[in-house]
């Protein structure tokens, strides 16, 4: 069966995003950049809310950003993507649309055959999925900044959800990568 992976940025203090949405804190050179196309090798498709495929859906870095990051993202528009949205009618692009059973549509998505698959955010979806026990991967990166404000990775979360370290990798730029499974049917 295919494995949900939440695989994202957060800087030191647990921001997903800046208080005006920025990113540009993120470390991408590239030794961030392979770590990154292996993910990528091991994924077919892509889950987003609204606002992150709105913002993210299509992206592709300018020419002021690294050509491994631009390479990248060129990778991840070619894959599937699913959008989870309960107040769109529909989606631009080839991009599906999963507006409500979101728990029994994501089984139904992860037998299907195929690779991994990748939930990129952002903060509203990630809630939905760690409350509905949807991700069996988390691989966080923890960039070397304190933001001070922004958007948290978590909040509102209905519940403990015990992890176990599973790899740890540390980059030269100062990023952390931390890689964990949940700890499932634990009496």
């Amino acid at each position: 069966m295919r494995k949900i992976i939440l695989d994202l940025a957060v800087s030191l203090d647990g921001f997903i995003e800046g208080a005006n949405g920025e990113i540009d804190w993120c470390v991408f050179d590239d030794e961030v950049a392979a770590e990154l196309n292996t993910f990528i090798q091991g994924i077919d498709a892509v889950l987003y809310g609204r606002v992150s495929y709105e913002l993210f859906g299509h992206y592709q870095p300018g020419a002021d950003r690294p050509e491994a990051e631009r390479d990248f993202y060129g990778k991840v528009n070619t894959l599937t993507k699913y959008v989870f949205s309960s107040t769109l009618e529909k989606v631009a692009g080839s991009a599906i649309l999963i507006k409500d059973s979101i728990s029994e549509r994501v089984q139904e998505i992860k037998q299907q055959a195929g690779k991994d698959i990748w939930l990129f955010g952002g903060g509203g979806l990630i809630t939905t999925f760690v409350n509905l026990n949807l991700i069996d991967e988390y691989r966080i990166g923890v960039h070397p900044v304190v933001l001070g404000a922004g958007i948290p990775l978590f909040k509102n979360i209905q519940q403990r959800v015990n992890l176990r370290l599973i790899r740890t990798k540390h980059f030269r730029s100062g990023l952390a990568g931390l890689y964990y499974q949940p700890v499932r049917n634990q009496i």
